[in-house]
């Protein structure tokens, strides 16, 4: 077994591009992630080998350990020795649960390889397939492992054919989804092949495993499996682990099938980067050289009690060291760097410099946001910057929270700051009518644990409302043009609204259209795919961040260039609360058809033109046939055949529905959609109506209309919680 290596000589390596892997550990909850992270670093010698696969290593934080489930992506960076050479391998273990999905997000930016984490007698699950696809997203290389072997041998009682038919299911599934979402050029060359090797079979917790063509070198195979299981005598299975060892099976495999930077970088830096790639900077990155200008994109933001906000990210250009000063393109700000450092695990190892290709914490630019892309101050004028990330799941449920000590309300106000730049996907409020401090996030656990991590890192004790699920606001017709009159009346707007198709909003949700692309290029793909006219969509001048487009149809009016900075901040405010119930707006096309604008500045500042635009698009919304968004939630759930009835009346109960059922053997597959409104109590209710045999997973699907029957009481309710009248607004209430 390779010796544990210093922190010089794992730097030293770092120089050695081709000698670096990146590579990140993703899953499905409790699938065994961080137990083969364990395993993982046992080898490279940082954790105990007698520990290994019980120690949760890289689960450090406390609420962690208690649930058993892992929370934040954590960092290491290993060594490991294939035919007598030294690699360096920076790992990240990832969540599993659907809540901390952003977490994967920023994780696989950074990333060339995924080690892709199967429960052998669960399959591929829900979240598996939506980890695999954002890694395919990504451009990141898949290597499966089939976690659990022995479950087959234990708890199925599977002889050899079984086990090999069963596996051949779960590749068959995994290439499946590889075929469907991968790009063309990568579909083939990266479909899961067991004589390439690039599959493993094993056990973390019993630390062995294995690929097909090292099994055939050593001559083991199933029925080796089947006896070391079936025996009382324990050192048959210690004989396998020693035949066999796990971490030898996965980092082998990962050095052979996983592309060092330099490689990688030249296929991925198109994909990612949305600058000139003709640039000095952007060919510095493709050719991933450590003596041209440094280039970072940071994807996490962790806070250290001592040092402060310390950001991690993957540096694809240049050497970032101790002292320089660097641009936050997204920030327009320049800081300069304190520190450098790896992260192993919870500890940070301090290193006088990290070259590109590797990953990085860096102290002292506390101002970056996860996404945010660092360039040397020199390259600060660059065009272009790392593509935004884009979320398979939105902040979904919200609760209030005060502290229990109102002398800590200052304290708390910081915490939260500080947790949401730790947490892009963490939202925090403030209810104006209330004076409420709202946090929103991606489903009920998330929120439990982030105030977990309120109470074990910052010693708040909080009370919070039971959470509440956040809706939007949209419309179903088109409205006629409406006049919005500033308050001094001088200044007049004409707006008509109407709604967008879904395929508009699909292309928008994942990034395909954005407001900084040129305007013919989105009229080209929004003509092309979503039946737009490419005259009007051409005319588009604002995509808002909850899937809204402002058309400017106007020609020739007087001084509309000059405020069009506060014409479009007014937008923008309009959407962020709607008329209805003041949630977000979404789905909505709003078009400018003529104004009239005050020759003066003095009359046309922001205070005369926020209210003449909201009250035309609010007057437009209330006659379009307004309705209310609720959030749908997709479930996978395995369940013995004969309980699929339990399972459907339970569903139908709370406004589910199923909208296919698979059969394999004696176990089905039911694939359904439920309102997230409903399923703060599903947990105990599908394990009452299955005595606790049913296997599921969740993940955010799309929005739905809340049925007419209902959308009059929610409204209300919403209004009622917010501290609004219960009377719904009136058309003129918006027309003067």
């Amino acid at each position: 077994m390779p010796r544990y290596k210093t922190v010089d000589q794992i730097l030293e390596l770092m120089k050695d591009r081709s000698r670096v892997r990146n590579i990140g550990i993703i899953a499905h909850v409790d699938h065994g992630k961080t137990t083969t992270s364990d395993q993982l670093l046992a080898s490279a010698g940082i954790l105990s080998p007698k520990v290994a696969g019980e120690a949760l290593a890289l689960d450090y934080l406390k609420v962690e350990q208690q649930r058993g489930i892992t929370v934040k992506a954590a960092n290491v960076s290993l060594y490991h020795e294939l035919d007598g050479k030294g690699y360096v391998i920076n790992l990240i273990d990832t969540p599993g649960h659907v809540d901390f999905s952003g977490r994967v997000t920023r994780s696989l930016r950074v990333l060339d390889g995924a080690i892709v984490v199967i429960d052998a007698v669960e399959g591929v699950m829900t979240q598996t397939e939506t980890v695999l696809r954002q890694s395919l997203e990504e451009r990141v290389r898949p290597i499966l492992f089939i976690n659990k072997t022995d479950r087959l041998v234990k708890e199925l009682k599977l002889g050899p054919n079984e086990m090999q038919q069963k596996i051949v299911e779960m590749i068959r599934d995994v290439n499946n989804l590889i075929t469907t979402y991968a790009e063309p050029e990568f579909k083939e060359k990266w479909l899961i092949n067991p004589t390439l090797g690039n599959i493993v079979l094993g056990s973390a917790k019993d630390k062995w495993g294995f690929t097909i063509p090292l099994a055939q070198r050593k001559g083991i195979g199933m029925k080796d499996v089947i006896a070391a299981y079936s025996s009382s005598d324990k050192s048959k299975l210690e004989e396998l682990a020693k035949i066999a060892p796990i971490d030898s099976a996965l980092l082998d495999a990962v050095i052979k099938l996983v592309p060092n930077p330099i490689d990688a970088q030249k296929y991925r830096v198109p994909k990612i980067w949305k600058g000139d790639l003709d640039s000095e900077v952007a060919k510095s990155m493709l050719n991933c050289d450590p003596n041209g200008p440094v280039v970072m994109m940071i994807t996490d933001m962790k806070r250290d009690p001592h040092a402060g906000l310390v950001a991690t990210g993957r540096v694809f250009s240049g050497t970032i060291k101790p002292g320089e000063e660097i641009w936050l393109v997204n920030s327009k700000i320049s800081q300069r760097v304190l520190q450098t450092s790896l992260y192993m695990g919870r500890d940070r190892e301090l290193a006088n410099e990290i070259p590109a290709g590797n990953i990085a914490a860096v102290l002292g630019i506390d101002r970056a946001k996860s996404g945010e892309t660092l360039v040397s101050v020199k390259y600060k004028d660059i065009v272009g910057s790392f593509e935004r990330l884009h979320y398979v799941s939105e902040p979904v449920v919200t609760i209030a929270v005060e502290p229990k000590n109102p002398k800590d309300l200052t304290k708390m106000i910081d915490a939260l700051k500080t947790m949401e730049i730790e947490d892009p996907n963490l939202r925090v409020s403030i209810n104006q009518e209330t004076g409420e401090y709202l946090v929103s996030g991606m489903g009920p656990l998330h929120l439990e644990v982030s105030l977990q991590l309120l109470k074990d890192d910052y010693g708040l004790e909080v009370t919070t409302s039971p959470p509440v699920v956040v809706y939007r606001e949209s419309i179903r017709n088109r409205s006629q043009v409406f006049e919005g009159k500033s308050p001094n009346k001088h200044n007049k707007f004409y707006i008509s609204v109407e709604p967008m198709n879904e395929k508009s909003i699909e292309l928008i949700a994942t990034g395909r259209i954005k407001e900084s692309m040129d305007a013919k290029e989105i009229a080209k793909i929004l003509r092309d795919e979503a039946e737009w006219d490419y005259d009007e969509a051409k005319k588009i001048i604002a995509v808002d961040d909850n899937i809204n487009v402002l058309v400017d149809n106007t020609s020739g009016v007087q001084y509309l260039r000059e405020i069009m900075d506060t014409f479009l901040q007014g937008f923008r405010l309009a959407m962020r609360e709607g008329p209805l119930a003041h949630e977000p707006i979404r789905g909505v096309k709003v078009i400018l058809q003529d104004a009239v604008i005050h020759e003066d500045p003095a009359h046309r500042g922001p205070a005369q033109i926020y209210p003449a635009v909201r009250n035309s698009i609010f007057a437009g919304i209330l006659t379009s046939r307004p309705t209310m968004l609720e959030p749908i939630q997709k479930l996978d759930i395995k369940v013995p055949m004969e309980f699929i009835g339990s399972v459907s009346s339970v569903l139908t109960k709370k406004r589910g529905k199923i909208l296919n059922v698979l059969q394999s053997g004696n176990t089905a597959r039911i694939i359904a959609e439920i309102p997230i409104a409903e399923t703060f109590d599903l947990a105990a209710d599908l394990r009452g109506a299955t005595a606790g045999r049913a296997f599921w997973g969740m993940e955010f699907s799309r929005w739905a209309s809340v049925p007419d029957s209902m959308l009059n009481d929610v409204i209300i309710k919403i209004r009622e919680r917010k501290g609004l009248p219960k009377e719904l607004p009136k058309l003129q209430d918006f027309l003067e």
